[in-house]
């Protein structure tokens, strides 16, 4: 069953298809990252005009890369449309509805609204043929850090959430204030590769009362050191790189222990770190090593799915579709803030 799936909660547009949830047939992405850099951070108007710019051509592209005989015209072995329904920015997300209604509409597919959330935990899957619920889901990013139990396909059990700032917000905004360039993840996370993450002793923000995260803390403390160790030349690369060293040690730390302390309270022995922090190399690592010393099974994704995809929107929307627990209405619209709930 062949899937087409449609991404623009924020500032990538992607469309991708993808057979049986679980192979990629073709998957492309374009990423306005040149466009908002100028304003550390995401502009939502600029995001809009980009996707109304870009949608039509990724579509175009993502069909002829397929390699299958589909043509824009002829969406014929397409079972269902998929598309990220929220949670993310109202008009980005508003632009890639309108796209997929419009072709569910005209090819007269099935609409599947899909969780951007749920498709960082599905994108697990498409790496790993074998993955199967249960396991536990951290699902880590630019706007959410959330410790998921993926009970069954379309089953979840929130266990908790960022308080306040996400981990990948909290990377650019150390970014910024380190003067470093935008996105921060990754350029934060090439300055810590020469540093020593023991030069800073920054506290980890565990909060081992529940299963919440909090970052502002951790960046607050970041802000502080900054406050009182520059001098009038400013720091030197070195110092650089040994605060991003050690914030990214702090962060990392916070989110793989307690991932791993959720799996065993909750007796699961599958992990899945998804979202676009868990393209940071130390994490990927830190989990890894972390563990198999704890002897969990680890699931991370390749970097280009931890990303925004359109793969991921896919692969929840076949199992979605063929679970017959999607229900679409005509006049439903996309939600900024939508949270990950069972399939009803």
């Amino acid at each position: 069953m062949l899937i087409l799936g449609i991404e623009s909660s924020c500032d990538e547009t992607a469309v991708s298809l993808v057979e049986n949830g679980r192979k990629i047939i073709s998957n492309v992405v374009s990423s306005q990252e040149k466009i908002h850099a100028q304003y550390f951070g995401v502009v939502p108007e600029l995001a809009s005009r980009a996707h109304l710019e870009n949608i039509n051509y990724v579509f175009e592209k993502a069909l002829g890369n397929a390699k299958i005989g589909i043509k824009p015209k002829d969406l014929e072995s397409v079972e269902a449309v998929s598309v990220t329904a929220g949670p993310g920015l109202m008009g980005s997300l508003l632009l890639g509805w309108t796209f997929a209604r419009t072709l569910s509409f005209i090819y007269n597919k099935p609409l599947v609204p899909v969780n951007h959330l749920e498709g960082h935990v599905f994108s697990s899957m498409l790496e790993y043929p074998e993955l199967k619920p249960p396991f536990l889901a951290l699902v880590v990013s630019g706007g959410h850090t959330e410790l998921v139990i993926v009970k069954d396909f379309g089953k979840y059990k929130v266990l908790g959430r960022t308080r306040d700032d996400a981990a990948g917000e909290a990377f650019d905004k150390v970014a910024k204030l380190l003067n470093l360039t935008y996105p921060g993840g990754p350029v934060i996370e090439n300055r810590a590769k020469d540093g020593n993450p023991e030069a800073v002793k920054f506290t980890r923000p565990y909060m081992w009362a529940n299963w919440d995260f909090s970052f502002s803390g951790i960046k607050t403390a970041v802000v502080y050191h900054v406050r009182d160790n520059t001098k009038k030349t400013g720091f030197t690369a070195e110092q650089i790189n040994d605060i991003c060293a050690s914030f990214q040690s702090a962060v990392v730390d916070t989110l793989v222990d307690k991932t791993i302390a959720a799996a065993k309270k909750f007796n699961l022995n599958k992990i899945v770190a998804c979202g676009g922090v868990a393209a940071n190399g130390f994490l990927r690592e830190s989990f890894i090593k972390k563990g198999a010393e704890s002897k969990m099974n680890i699931f991370i994704p390749a970097r280009n799915l931890c990303t925004d995809n359109a793969a991921m929107i896919a692969s929840v929307g076949y199992y979605k579709y063929k679970s017959k627990k999607s229900k679409y209405n005509i006049n439903n619209f996309p939600e900024p803030n939508l949270e990950i709930k069972d399939w009803k």
